[in-house]
């Protein structure tokens, strides 16, 4: 793709899990711990399918898929005692740290808009993460925020988050990155631009609707959207 191909942006939305954590190979893991006893997969069919949903919603649909004994909320009780054992030891992403820090050097506007709850936001970054994440001054819990009506697919988390920015930006203007369908379908329909990082097993006819599709955040260059480029 050459540079006319995308439009210069001002401000930048990040999502959390599986795109600056690695805790979608951890919700893997603390699904299937729930799912062993039953006979049961957490497939990555499965997994695709409720990347970026909220909490509530990701339990019922695997409640529901599964035809599990349980009801949305058992699910997340267990889950939560899983995520207390799993979360507090959560590894940054290559490029992650690298692209947020670059952004607030050069005093780019960010955000971050994950669908997960504030609870489980700082399980994940309170341990080891807390001097990164505290480089975004607007943060939108999905699953806490009574202002996010849907979850992803639908644009709600990143127009509430772009409404958080103290100049409002226009949606045009707003850069988001995500790894999930459902976080680039999202964006999408907000009307925003997305770089998506992938799971590398997702079929690329999946990966269709990003903007730009890349390996890893390293792979970024923020000149591509109008934004500073690194100086190194």
């Amino acid at each position: 793709m050459t540079c006319s191909t995308f439009n210069p942006v001002t401000h930048v939305l990040f999502d959390m899990d599986g795109l600056i954590l690695n805790t979608e190979e951890l919700y893997t893991i603390a699904f299937q711990n729930i799912l062993t006893p039953y006979g049961k997969e957490y497939t990555f069919e499965l997994k695709l399918k409720l990347m970026g949903s909220q909490a509530h919603e990701t339990a019922k649909k695997i409640v529901s898929e599964l035809e599990l004994p349980l009801t949305p909320e058992e699910f997340m009780a267990k889950s939560k005692i899983q995520f207390e054992q799993l979360f507090p030891d959560t590894q940054v992403l290559p490029g992650a740290k690298r692209l947020i820090e670059h952004f607030h050097k050069n005093n780019i506007p960010i955000g971050l808009a994950t669908s997960s709850s504030k609870e489980s936001y700082e399980l994940k970054v309170n341990k080891h993460h807390q001097e990164l994440f505290s480089l975004f001054p607007y943060k939108t819990m999905g699953s806490s925020d009574p202002e996010v009506k849907r979850g992803k697919p639908y644009p709600d988390i990143f127009l509430v988050a772009a409404s958080r920015f103290p100049d409002k930006p226009k949606p045009e203007q707003c850069l988001v990155f995500e790894d999930a369908i459902n976080g680039v379908k999202a964006a999408r329909a907000a009307g925003m631009q997305v770089v998506m990082v992938p799971d590398p097993r997702i079929d690329t006819e999946q990966t269709k609707e990003a903007t730009l599709v890349l390996k890893s955040l390293e792979e970024f260059k923020p000149e591509l959207f109008g934004l500073p480029p690194f100086e190194d």
